[in-house]
């Protein structure tokens, strides 16, 4: 057992911890390097990141790869990003499974090619059934898309007469968002220094702690993830019941 699991065995777990990972290309413009090699560094940190959490005892993790405004990007850089997402989940599968990992992927699909799509839905039929850590990647994902989605739904559940309007409450769009069936996040971390959540888990973030790090995405590592569950766990959580 780690000094960090011995010292905060006795505190509340985080059930869930969502992560913005941020700062590949300012890693590599310090280094005089391609944006390529810090994705591609980056990469290595969310192997970090996935094996540290499960460790820890996270149930659920979900890392921010891919926004919806990021395909604003140089096609370039795309392309390179799409490269890495499709070796990841070539190379990355069967050790998630080993490690008894479930996949998810969360987002717009129908942005993403066949190829990658198919990788995709092959690798969570292949982890739908492990339960030590739930590793959900939002690609091509954006917060107030997924709520504008969500709502669409109900309005056609509604017009259809399937659903009263009476009955469309937070719980019913909850069900209906793409992380259906996750719990919220308890703590939202977001590397390079930022301080905001740019458009991610919107709906799921309303009481959610959150701690800005400045270590950039590819420098990350399990003593930054200490460093942020210890803060967290100094914090008390209220859910707006008290001042």
């Amino acid at each position: 057992m780690s000094k960090f699991l011995a010292n905060t065995s006795a505190l509340r777990p985080v059930n869930h911890l969502a992560i913005i990972m941020d700062g590949n290309g300012r890693w590599a413009k310090a280094r005089g390097l391609p944006r390529t090699a810090g994705h591609k560094r980056g990469a290595e940190a969310v192997r970090r990141t996935v094996e540290a959490a499960r460790e820890m005892g996270v149930s659920y993790l979900t890392l921010y790869g891919f926004s919806s405004e990021n395909w604003k990007r140089p096609a370039g850089e795309v392309a390179d990003l799409m490269g890495l997402l499709r070796l990841y989940l070539r190379n990355e599968v069967n050790s998630l499974h080993k490690n008894g990992i479930r996949l998810r992927v969360i987002g717009d699909r129908e942005r993403l090619g066949r190829d990658i799509v198919s990788l995709i839905e092959e690798s969570e039929a292949k982890t739908a059934a492990n339960s030590a850590l739930t590793l959900t990647l939002a690609l091509s994902y954006g917060g107030r898309q997924e709520i504008v989605e969500a709502a669409r739904r109900l309005a056609v559940e509604v017009a259809a007469g399937r659903l009263a309007p009476e009955q469309v409450d937070e719980a019913a769009l909850t069900a209906r968002l793409f992380t259906a069936g996750t719990p919220d996040p308890d703590l939202m971390i977001r590397t390079s220094g930022e301080q905001r959540i740019s458009n991610f888990l919107l709906w799921q973030a309303a009481y959610t702690e959150l701690v800005f790090v400045d270590t950039l995405w590819p420098d990350f590592g399990r003593p930054d993830l200490e460093e942020a569950l210890r803060d967290f766990h100094r914090r008390e959580r209220r859910f707006g019941t008290t001042g």
